[in-house]
């Protein structure tokens, strides 16, 4: 399951009269922690923000999943409810998620949120659509994995690890049962002549 991270970005962005006015702007990241959340953000607006900027703030967002159109990158903020069946009382529980897509209108993003989710097992509603401050929605990509540090060389997978207990366990027990194969050697005992006989 995806995390995403809502990013607060700061920066000097010159306007329509060519000035430099400071702005504040959201992005979403997927990333696995906050530092990976906060190297993604520097890494993907470093190329695109002229001069400095700053990320004021990082914090976990509530999203589960997102749904970009080409067509548009006005993203908004959609709420889906729907119930489901405690599996331990039977009873129905409502459950609230968060999603956004993008779309023109409000209109356009119930439209496209239901297509969106249209392979839904669960009949859901969607109550409140709002447009988002977010500007733009940074997912994993194929080349993003790269960012992803490689894991240490003594790690084995976790098959490898139980054939090797496996194999030792076997060992363990074959040279068991051979020890007991072997039978002790028996001890004899030599009693001491008594001291008369010794005398005749």
């Amino acid at each position: 399951m995806r995390v995403w991270f809502l990013c607060k970005v700061k920066y000097a962005k010159e306007n329509e009269q060519g000035l430099l006015k400071n702005v504040s702007e959201q992005y979403l990241v997927d990333a696995v922690s906050f530092t990976e959340a906060e190297a993604r953000i520097y890494d993907m607006l470093g190329s695109t923000i002229r001069g400095d900027f700053q990320v004021t703030n990082i914090s976990k967002s509530n999203f589960v999943d997102v749904f970009p159109y080409e067509d548009i990158d006005i993203w908004h903020k959609c709420k889906i409810t729907y119930t489901v069946a405690d599996g331990d009382s039977g009873k129905e529980k409502k459950v609230t998620q968060y999603m956004l897509v993008t779309a023109h209108d409000v209109k356009e993003a119930y439209e496209r949120i239901h297509e969106s989710l249209s392979n839904m097992l669960v009949t859901f509603r969607v109550p409140d659509i709002t447009e988002s401050p977010i500007v733009e929605v940074f997912p994993y990509e194929h080349e993003d994995e790269e960012l992803l540090p490689p894991p240490p060389s003594n790690l084995k997978p976790l098959s490898e690890v139980k054939a090797e207990q496996e194999r030792r366990e076997a060992a363990r027990q074959e040279t068991q049962e051979r020890l007991e194969a072997i039978e002790e050697p028996k001890l004899v005992e030599y009693e001491e002549e008594e001291e008369g006989n010794l005398d005749n």
